[in-house]
Order: structure tokens, then C-alpha cells, then sequence
């Protein structure tokens, strides 16, 4: 029997601030048997689709979007927080729900015409992924999908991402976590 991993998150009241619920994956990953059913439901979830390169966002979009990468024999490329990358780099600053953040992507990350899905953990008011998505198409690559492990129902993230095709694997209700 399946198991329903949504069910497996943790949920932490009013971090990293007061006011926020963070949803920790953390649990899913700790279990071998847990995070092979995530990668391979990632993997279900865009096998339809042409891609050449897995990009993800920094920290636990990583994580995922690393395996991903393995388990379909593609490329990974990694944005990061600003000031984390050495070479020349794209940038996009953005609204978080708690505030504001800056990411960077290589300038020679990407070649223009690469067919690219972007993964990450969440999927909240959407600010992190529309800020990836520019500066994925800043280097001239198309973006096939977003892919998100959780999206949080309530929180219009998808709204913010309408021109592309979102795929997430769990709806989760902030109500529904303890």
C-alpha cells in the first residue's frame, strides 16, 4: 500500500517567525523508504515532458532536484542564495512571506534553447519560483515545468505562476497539519 507522504510532514508553528507555519520535509527524508517514493514520484510526474536540465532552488529544492536529476539522467544546475555563486551570474530579487531575498544563477549555467523544469520543495505564494523562472529565462532556456513536492492550498502561489505548466505532487491544507 502507498504511503500518503503528506501525512508525514511536520508542520512548525511560527518559523522562522512569528506568524509563519514552516512545513519541515525533513521527516520525509530521514526515512530511505519515504524519500525513494518521493524521487520516484517526481520522476512519474514529468516523465512525459522533454527536458534537458533539472534546476532547483536553494536548500531543500536541492536536495530533491539533485535526485531527480540522477534518477532521469539529466543535468543539475543549482540557484543559490545571492553571494554564494563565483562566477558572473544572473539575479532576481523577490518578496518572500516574511520578507525579502536576492538569487543568483551562473551566467554559463544554462545554454539558450535548453529545455529546463525547475524543482523545489514548496510551493507557497510563489515569489522563490517566479524569480527562478526569470532568471532561468534570462539565459534564454525554456521552462517545461514547475515542480513542487508540496503546494499550500490557500496561499495563491499557482495563480503567480499561471504562464507555466505547475505540477504539484501534494496539496496541503495548513488546517489539516499538526
Amino acid at each position: 500500500m502507498e504511503k500518503n507522504l503528506d501525512k508525514k510532514l511536520r508542520h512548525i508553528h511560527h518559523y522562522p517567525k512569528h506568524g509563519i507555519d514552516f512545513i519541515d520535509i525533513t521527516t520525509v527524508l530521514k526515512n530511505s523508504a519515504d524519500f525513494e517514493q518521493l524521487i520516484n514520484e517526481l520522476v512519474d510526474s514529468c516523465k512525459d515532458l522533454d527536458f534537458d536540465v533539472v534546476v532547483a532552488a536553494e536548500a531543500r529544492g536541492f536536495i530533491i532536484g539533485a535526485a531527480l536529476a540522477y534518477a532521469m539522467h539529466k543535468a543539475f544546475v543549482p540557484i543559490r542564495k545571492a553571494g554564494k555563486l563565483p562566477a558572473a551570474t544572473y539575479k532576481k530579487s523577490y518578496q518572500l512571506e516574511y520578507g525579502e531575498a536576492t538569487i543568483e544563477m551562473h551566467k554559463d549555467a544554462l545554454q539558450a534553447g535548453s529545455k529546463v523544469i525547475f524543482v523545489d520543495d514548496l510551493l507557497a505564494i510563489g515569489g522563490t519560483a517566479k524569480a527562478a523562472c526569470e532568471v532561468i529565462e534570462a539565459s534564454g532556456a525554456k521552462i517545461q515545468a514547475l515542480l513542487f513536492f508540496i503546494e499550500l492550498a490557500g496561499l495563491n502561489g499557482r495563480e503567480c505562476l499561471k504562464q507555466y505548466d505547475v505540477r504539484s505532487l501534494y496539496l496541503v491544507h495548513e488546517d489539516k497539519l499538526d
